[in-house]
């Protein structure tokens, strides 16, 4: 912008009409603001309309923030009169407000991205099936970070559905056929168990896509959360006996 540019911009005068048509602010909540002295016009036109200059905007912006940020228009006012409260502090506040929400929003789209699958799965979902799902959800998001949480909507995105779908099939018969060789009290370094165990990591891998840190996550929720283990009819006898297979794997 050229110096003359910038002159004729500081010079310029925006009408009600014209402030609230580019700032999509309704001509009554600005009134209002003005009524109750929160946000007046810095200049009148000789026929006493309303103009409002570049120092006006500022402190709008700086009302919006503050809005945003849950606060009352009497205590935006309060705010505003305070010394040492700076333009730069009340949109900095914004910032980290509006990132803290981007946050929630991306784990939240990530929880949809799950029950629109689970929808897409059936034509009906029962209400039960739907909290279960939701439980789930809440349950990924306690111990998974919304970085590795992505990592997973990604994952599962190049997976597609097909392999999904067998995937989550094959688990009920592998914990099934574990649970028939413990109950056989078959040794850990059995060769049928170390197929077992071998096929159980790659599932694993199929499903963490090889991120040691989701692979811990995951180690962390079956620990912490027996429900979780109980639901897939899985114990911790069973996740010791698995543990022991691998490290026999890993003695050869």
């Amino acid at each position: 912008m050229t110096t003359r540019e910038r002159q004729e911009s500081d010079l310029r005068r925006w009408k009600v009409g014209e402030l609230a048509k580019r700032t999509g602010i309704s001509v009554r909540t600005l009134h209002h603001y003005d009524e109750i002295g929160l946000f007046s016009p810095s200049h009148r036109s000789r026929a006493g309309h309303r103009l409002y200059g570049p120092e006006d905007l500022l402190r709008l912006q700086q009302i919006l923030s503050l809005r945003q940020l849950g606060l009352s228009l009497e205590e935006i006012g309060d705010t505003l009169k305070r010394r040492g409260t700076s333009a730069a502090q009340v949109v900095a506040d914004h910032l980290v407000r509006v990132r803290d929400r981007i946050q929630h929003l991306s784990r939240l789209a990530v929880r949809l991205e799950s029950l629109a699958t689970a929808l897409e799965r059936q034509e009906a979902v029962s209400p039960d099936d739907l909290l279960k799902t939701m439980e789930a959800m809440i349950m990924f998001e306690k111990y998974y970070s919304e970085e590795q949480l992505q990592k997973l909507a990604a994952r599962r995105e190049a997976l597609g559905d097909d392999v999904i779908r067998e995937t989550e099939a094959e688990w009920p018969k592998l914990i099934a056929a574990v649970r028939a060789e413990m109950e056989k009290g078959t040794e850990p370094a059995h060769p049928e168990v170390q197929k077992l165990a071998a096929r159980w990591k790659e599932l694993i891998e199929r499903f963490t896509g090889g991120d040691p840190g989701i692979r811990a996550s995951l180690q962390k929720m079956y620990e912490n959360e027996p429900s979780v283990a109980e639901k897939n009819h899985m114990d911790p006898a069973m996740m010791k006996f698995i543990g022991d297979a691998w490290a026999a794997a890993a003695q050869r």
